[in-house]
């Protein structure tokens, strides 16, 4: 549900980055914002706890075209990973105009990423939305370690719609960028649309 100032003649964007605890939410958006132009982003703003490494979001505003006259400002957050603050989680998703799944590529974490899926659905759900119809893009991350499942199996376990899928390694950048234009190409065809 974008926001649209018409004083400032933008058009107010929110994407989610949603997934497992530690598989690589926050490390996408640093990413982003570092490598971003400093006249086009906001502040990044994290919050941290003991048990979690983002409790709330990081907010990070970036300006990816116009439609029909008006500036495109995206808002990306994350989630906290662990379904313990599923509070939080229901919250960040209000609104939302497009989700990125962000999974684990690694063998030990593919329970924790069908359960983050099934919980991505429940929460869109009592927000008023279906994952079947919202801009969505699955990023499968951490490819470079050893454990990381096949992609063919990920895609098997993962897949909702036949998404636009990308393997990733945000540490390094790769797939991340690639993630970001698919959801945020989906979200500005879904806009025109309107």
């Amino acid at each position: 549900m974008s926001f649209i100032n018409y004083a400032a003649r933008e058009i107010n964007v929110k994407i989610v980055f949603y997934g497992p605890g530690l598989g690589g939410k926050t490390t996408n958006l640093q990413y982003i914002y570092e490598k971003s132009n400093p006249q086009q982003k906001g502040k990044l703003i994290s919050l941290a706890t003991e048990t979690d490494r983002t409790l709330f979001f990081d907010f990070l505003p970036l300006d990816l075209g116009s439609v029909r006259g008006f500036k495109t400002r995206f808002h990306l957050y994350t989630v906290p990973g662990q379904v313990f603050y599923d509070a939080s989680r229901k919250l960040i998703l209000k609104g939302v105009d497009g989700v990125v799944f962000v999974s684990d590529s690694q063998e030990a974490r593919m329970d924790a990423n069908i359960e983050s899926m099934r919980n991505l659905e429940d929460n869109l759900s009592e927000n008023g939305f279906d994952l079947k119809s919202i801009p969505y893009v699955l990023q499968f991350n951490k490819r470079d370690l050893p454990t990381a499942v096949p992609v063919d199996k990920m895609y098997r376990a993962l897949n909702f719609k036949g998404e636009p899928t990308f393997e990733a390694v945000a540490v390094q950048g790769m797939g991340v960028f690639e993630t970001l234009k698919a959801v945020a190409k989906q979200v500005l065809y879904d806009l025109r649309r309107r």
